[in-house]
């Protein structure tokens, strides 16, 4: 991806921090020639290997696990609009045009998949311990009736990506100067239409503060 200096992020921490808090990845592969895009949710195994080992699961009627080989998994943060009219410098000299500010990383590997039984339920129990953990009553994977899971672990198969290389874009304001950013950081909080004005404003906000 095109990466200006200003908005790199090569630390490992808070890429795995970005992927573990927006865990549904967008999985890039190819099938024919041609690029194919699968919406997953993915946990990240970060122990496993330098840069962590991401793992989820797929439909067996899904057609990606049957060719695995090199995938590209892209995570996003927040994200949102920014006017331009929140900048001060705008008032000072009208130099400012409206920009987007996000937080992405890029996993790259080589995907694989496994159907062994007891790794499947252990994902799917994980996923759900994961996602499940702030309601009131959280369901578990044992609530459901044992013919029922069977069949359903049965339609499923593995995915694993080994993560090989890791990139992150923080483009949070980073180019220009402090007022403006703090006007940037400011307008998101008071127009919180604005893609995911307050969860942004806090990234920009711990951004500066690094």
């Amino acid at each position: 991806m095109y990466l200006p200096t200003p908005f790199e992020r090569s630390d490992i921490a808070a890429l795995q921090a970005l992927v573990d808090a927006h865990p549904l990845a967008m999985l890039v592969t190819q099938r024919a020639g041609e690029p194919v895009v699968d919406h997953i949710p993915m946990l990240l195994d970060a122990g496993r290997g330098p840069h962590g080992t991401l793992v989820g699961h797929v439909a067996r009627a899904n057609p990606l696990w049957r060719a695995p080989g090199t995938c590209l998994a892209v995570f996003r943060g927040p994200q949102a609009y920014i006017s331009p009219s929140w900048y001060p410098s705008k008032r000072e000299h009208g130099k400012a045009v409206p920009t987007w500010n996000y937080a992405v990383a890029h996993a790259h590997g080589t995907l694989r998949v496994f159907e062994d039984a007891a790794a499947l339920r252990s994902v799917v129990e994980r996923l759900t311990e994961r996602h499940e953990a702030g309601q009131p009553s959280p369901w578990r994977v044992s609530d459901a009736p044992t013919d029922y899971l069977e069949a359903m672990l049965q339609a499923i198969v593995g995915i694993e990506l080994p993560i090989e290389r890791i990139q992150g874009k923080f483009k949070l304001s980073q180019n220009r100067g402090a007022a403006d950013r703090t006007g940037a950081e400011a307008g998101l909080r008071d127009h919180p239409g604005c893609g995911d004005g307050a969860a942004l404003a806090d990234w920009m906000q711990r951004e500066v503060a690094r």
